[in-house]
């Protein structure tokens, strides 16, 4: 396994593996450069981790997981072992299941833990949400000299379980919200909840370019604070307009030899300070009122084929990596046409509380969130959906 040292994506990968009993063999590209070339060479990708097993490479830490959620990772593991039937097992009958382990699932969870609800935190086999890929917190109360993401998420998770929440680091596969007790699947296991909270969050947005698509993980990334490092020397860029975006930027300076944004209006949506902060930069560049049209390169990221939305003016900038920071869009496919959703694809829930429009259902977070968008607020509502659950489940007779 080719890592390096600050990377959530390897960390979720070892933890995976681990949790299967597995040994490793790791690379540390940061620490050994030379090798960077051979994981290269050998892949084809640029981005860590890269994972082989036995003689096959299987990837990233996507990739990997993608073998998990279809059954077929154990099989790789232990030749001749067959996949697992999903929720042959009988299912197990718990009060309140949390499907979300950012702010907000861990919050409902140590709320709830504290309720004495026994909540069971399904936290995904990408846990802790947005926050495990960003690497300074500075606008969470309680932390004057700021703290990484993951050791945020580390906290809360921590904390949560030390009242007694049980987290598995396993991805819901299937909801069922038409009769109750809900039942939730995962490929391990089946539950049947009384009650359910759904801080399943949001993911990154990409451009929908078919080049963009092919050159993922070759020089396209959605986390600078991933693969930032490995273009360490060479120009870079950033399309966005937002905080993120912003982030993005500033962190990209460390290594890069500069840096342009890219943002298809003339003036940027992100906070002041972070605009100040990106606008004097002396490595950061804007190209305004401009939008990507093409990623250009044959194996790897070479640059990008900019049009002005004002002109009309087509040009090319060179570049060997492209960071997509254009928003997010929350995680509500396994509902979808079980709860009501807003105009933007948001769960909807009622004014003031996480209720949604099913009983005994609550959301929490960025799912249902497309204004605020802050851990901080994340938290909150997670706090709100474990108060407003463990009230209903009192009012049915079911604490």
């Amino acid at each position: 396994m080719y890592t390096k040292s600050w990377c959530p994506y390897c960390d979720r990968a070892k933890r995976l593996l681990q949790e299967k009993g597995q040994r490793w063999t790791e690379i540390d590209i940061e620490e050994h450069p030379e090798r960077r070339a051979e994981m290269v060479q050998r892949a084809g990708r640029t981005t860590v981790p890269q994972i082989w097993i036995g003689e096959r490479h299987v990837g990233g830490f996507d990739d990997l997981a993608a073998l998990e959620r279809a059954g077929e990772l154990d099989a790789l593991l232990e030749p001749g072992r067959t996949g697992r039937a999903a929720g042959a097992a009988e299912p197990e009958r718990v009060r309140l299941l949390v499907v979300g382990s950012g702010p907000a699932g861990y919050t409902a969870a140590i709320y709830a833990a504290r309720a004495e609800l026994a909540p069971v935190v399904l936290a995904g086999l990408q846990y802790g949400g947005q926050l495990m890929l960003t690497t300074d917190v500075e606008n969470y109360p309680g932390f004057p000299e700021a703290v990484s993401g993951p050791e945020l998420m580390e906290r809360f998770q921590r904390q949560a379980e030390r009242f007694g929440a049980r987290v598995l680091f396993e991805d819901a596969s299937r909801i069922d919200l038409g009769t109750r007790p809900f039942r939730v699947q995962t490929e391990e296991r089946a539950f049947l909840a009384d009650a359910v909270i759904l801080a399943t969050g949001a993911s990154a947005k990409w451009l929908g370019l078919p080049s963009e698509a092919r050159l993922l993980n070759k020089g396209v990334s959605a986390c600078a604070t991933c693969d930032g490092a490995l273009y360490r020397g060479k120009p870079m860029a950033v399309v966005g307009g937002g905080d993120t975006a912003m982030e993005e930027a500033l962190f990209l300076t460390r290594y890069a030899t500069k840096v342009t944004v890219i943002h298809r209006r003339a003036e940027l949506r992100a906070s002041r300070i972070m605009q100040e902060r990106a606008l004097a930069h002396e490595k950061i560049e804007f190209v305004w009122n401009t939008v990507v049209d093409e990623v250009l390169g044959g194996d790897f990221v070479e640059g990008l084929r900019l049009r002005n939305l004002e002109t009309g003016a087509v040009s090319e900038l060179p570049v060997e990596a492209l960071f997509v920071a254009i928003g997010h869009e929350p995680n509500t496919a396994l509902v979808r046409g079980q709860l009501e959703l807003d105009d933007v694809g948001y769960l909807k829930v009622e004014p003031g509380t996480s209720r949604t429009g099913v009983e005994g259902v609550f959301a929490a977070g960025d799912v249902m969130d497309p204004t605020y968008r802050q851990a901080v607020t994340a938290a909150g509502s997670g706090c709100m959906a474990a108060i407003d659950a463990e009230r209903w489940l009192a009012a049915q007779g079911l604490e």
